[in-house]
């Protein structure tokens, strides 16, 4: 079973930064991909990045540039570096790891982008 646990959502300003984290425990198979999704209030979840056990990543259209998505060397833990952020970027951001035919959802932490 694998548990993750998400943290550094908050408040910030248009322009500000925030990084996201996201630690899985649990049993880990060494090849996966661990990423973040985003829902924003009447919308439905966004993929935002992922990122791979073997090193690749993928970015919606709408953070390339802005965003980066990073693993630890154990990977087990994925951080999310959000720069240059924009009130559409408000919303709840959830961690997923997934392997084989297992997917797991981390709670999600609240980013809010507003002066």
């Amino acid at each position: 079973q694998v548990q993750l646990v998400e943290s550094g959502g908050g408040l910030v300003q248009p322009g500000g930064s925030l990084r996201l984290s996201c630690a899985a425990s649990g049993t880990i198979f060494s090849i996966n991909v661990m990423g973040w999704y985003r829902q924003a209030p009447w919308k439905e979840r966004e993929l935002v990045a992922t990122g791979t056990s073997s090193g690749s990543t993928n970015y919606a259209d709408s953070v390339k540039g802005r965003f980066t998505i990073s693993r630890d060397s154990a990977k087990t833990t994925v951080y999310l570096q959000m720069n240059s952020l924009k009130p559409e970027d408000t919303a709840v951001y959830y961690c997923q790891y997934q392997t084989g035919y297992l997917e797991v959802w981390g709670k999600g932490t609240l980013v809010t982008v507003s002066s």
